[in-house]
């Protein structure tokens, strides 16, 4: 008996020993710093509240959070980069609303369901359609007749091809029974510059027209949420006005597939407790961002939920892949 209790003890003894480095592993967790894909230009909203996440994340943590730009192909750039990153934790990015459509409408490098780990999500956006405040186009009721009486030559540009600004749009003008020209850009502060230049007729995009709207350079005339914002209460929604459209793409951190929990864990605490950083609660304020918080297991649950639902939406609209 003494010997078979030796040879047990010695094996719970090698087994622990065994776990013993991943443990390290974990509690060592971040020795270095971690890259944060923004897959937005610098400049635009996306772009501040990340970077006012990023730092609030990274005092937690005790590692700075980097933040790298990663603008192009309708927000896919950070998805792209998660699926050929190590799943240590040291990468991580945004996953913006594109990342449940886009595979519908063609085909990705990255499996949305398999491929990344949904870590926390923090916020959401609040998106409406803007146009020049001294242009002829005062309301959807305005725009709709001249779409009606010019089919195809009313301009709007958004944040890029399937990304939730294009798609409420895309929505909004089926049931409108309007077609509209659709004019993609890499990013908020793109769609900025072509609007207050004259380039383009409307803007669909996240709060980065506020400061321009404020000025008296442009018009908002619908916002995509399911109720009125708070900041402009006069505006409609695209909801109420019949149209049956709703948005505001929550998103917030995501990683590789593959990480060790005890390291997500750590990614999750971290972020989570940005959202009682005042400094991020007034970025959110600027740019009219709630929080939306999902734990990791709420957050991978909403993806799959999401992932077919807006099969559903592609399909509708007439946008899915040829098979």
């Amino acid at each position: 008996m003494s010997t078979r209790r030796h040879l047990l003890g010695t094996a719970a003894a090698g087994a622990a020993a065994l776990a013993l480095p991943s443990l390290a592993r974990a509690q060592a967790f971040p020795a270095r710093p971690i890259r944060y894909i923004c897959p937005w230009p610098a400049g635009g909203s996306t772009d501040a509240v990340i970077r006012a996440l990023a730092e609030s994340a990274g005092k937690t943590l005790g590692q700075q959070v980097i933040v790298e730009n990663k603008p192009g192909a309708g927000g896919m750039l950070g998805a792209n980069e998660l699926v050929n990153a190590k799943p240590d934790g040291y990468t991580l990015s945004q996953l913006p609303h594109g990342v449940f459509r886009i595979p519908h409408m063609q085909k990705t490098t990255f499996d949305t369901l398999n491929d990344f780990t949904w870590i926390a999500c923090l916020t959401g956006y609040t998106f409406g359609l803007v146009v020049p405040a001294d242009g002829p186009i005062k309301s959807i009721a305005d725009l709709v007749a001249y779409a009606k009486a010019n089919p195809g030559k009313f301009t709007y540009g958004s944040t890029g091809t399937g990304t939730s600004p294009h798609l409420a749009v895309e929505e909004f003008a089926q049931r409108a029974g309007i077609q509209l020209n659709h004019i993609p850009f890499k990013g908020n502060a793109d769609n900025m510059q072509a609007i207050l230049g004259g380039h383009t007729m409307a803007a669909s995009d996240a709060t980065g027209w506020a400061p321009h709207v404020a000025s008296g350079k442009l018009r908002l005339i619908a916002t995509y949420g399911s109720k009125r914002t708070k900041r402009w209460p006069d505006v409609p929604t695209l909801d109420e006005l019949g149209y049956k459209t709703v948005s505001d793409s929550p998103f917030g951190v995501c990683g590789p597939k593959g990480m060790d929990p005890a390291v997500t864990r750590t990614l999750h605490d971290a972020f989570r407790k940005t959202l009682e950083d005042p400094a991020v609660l007034a970025m959110f304020d600027k740019f009219d961002q709630t929080v939306i918080y999902m734990n990791t297991e709420q957050y991978t649950k909403w993806a799959r939920e999401t992932f077919q639902a807006e099969k559903a939406t592609i399909e509708r609209l007439g946008m899915a892949a040829k098979s």
